[in-house]
């Protein structure tokens, strides 16, 4: 069962109170009249398939009920972080090697 945390709460909760909204930083075209049937296509459905730590959004769905955004490693599911909507996107870098250290020794 995947553990996740919510910023919002400050509680760490099993995965069944959230709900996956997809990738987070998204901008939204700023003209979209200006944007062709193909930009608009890319832009509503064309998402990366990262393997290894990917940027999502997150909803606790049945608790506070806002939107977060989290780095979770694809390959493992594990999260590396969670923070609230709107605040900067953490350097991946330092995540990963903040992950590296809390790693057991093999």
């Amino acid at each position: 069962m995947l553990l996740i945390h919510c910023p919002y709460c400050d509680e760490t909760l099993p995965e069944l109170e959230f709900t996956y909204g997809g990738e987070a930083h998204i901008a939204r075209p700023e003209n979209p009249a200006d944007k062709t049937d193909d930009e608009w296509r890319d832009f509503l459905f064309i998402r990366t398939n990262v393997k290894g730590p990917h940027f999502e959004r997150w909803r606790h769905a049945h608790g506070c009920g806002r939107f977060f955004n989290a780095v979770r490693d694809t390959v493992s599911d594990r999260f590396l972080t969670t923070y609230k909507a709107g605040e900067p996107r953490p350097d991946l870098a330092v995540l990963l090697e903040d992950a590296a250290k809390k790693e057991p020794s093999k």
